[in-house]
């Protein structure tokens, strides 16, 4: 049943991912795209940038996004996807919450541990790798296009990711503004020709 698969399969994501809601991204794809084929790669990519634009932690609201449509892929009713959304929700921070507890008693009782210290500093190298797994990750084909299908899609899709490296990287841009100037070029591109 969908239902119990959901909350085993974030109960392992939260409890493995080290690094916050980016490190997870790439778990979460592995296991609903990959493993599951609860939804396209296509669909997990609409739910990730979905994610990243609503308020609250990306972990969190990614793992709401995949608990719905995949219940909802699976094809229960709309209803049914909300209980999918809160399984997924909870199951994901249900021992991450119950850990930290748990750790920051220990953590505050031996602080100045070299070896705690140590194992920090591991866990620290782990989570880069993790969040450039989960960048790697978007640079596919949905994103980015193909320069055989649309040569126009693929060009303005590098000039688009050039240009808000460039701007939140060099310029340190507000990343609200750049959503919104890249969501207007999205619009004038591609939305406004489809309704003339």
């Amino acid at each position: 049943m969908i239902f119990w698969q959901l909350f085993y399969t974030f109960l392992k994501i939260g409890i493995f991912t080290f690094g916050g809601g980016y490190a997870m991204v790439a778990l979460i794809q592995n296991e609903v795209v990959i493993e599951n084929q609860w939804m396209t790669s296509q669909e997990f990519t609409d739910i990730l940038a979905i994610s990243q634009t609503t308020p609250g932690p990306i972990g969190i609201n990614t793992a709401t996004y995949t608990g719905y449509t995949a219940v909802v892929n699976a094809g229960y009713p709309a209803y049914m996807g909300v209980l999918g959304a809160f399984l997924a929700s909870f199951s994901v921070i249900l021992l991450p919450f119950l850990l930290m507890l748990i750790v920051t008693k220990v953590l505050m009782k031996h602080k100045d541990n070299p070896t705690l210290a140590n194992i920090f500093l591991i866990l620290r190298k782990t989570v880069v790798g993790l969040i450039a797994a989960s960048a790697l990750i978007l640079v596919s084909v949905e994103n980015f296009g193909s320069p055989t299908e649309s040569t126009f899609r693929f060009v303005l899709s590098i000039i688009i990711f050039a240009g808000v490296f460039i701007a939140s990287y060099k310029f340190k841009k507000s990343p609200i503004l750049l959503i919104l100037v890249c969501g207007l070029i999205g619009f004038l591109a591609y939305g406004l020709p489809e309704m003339i």
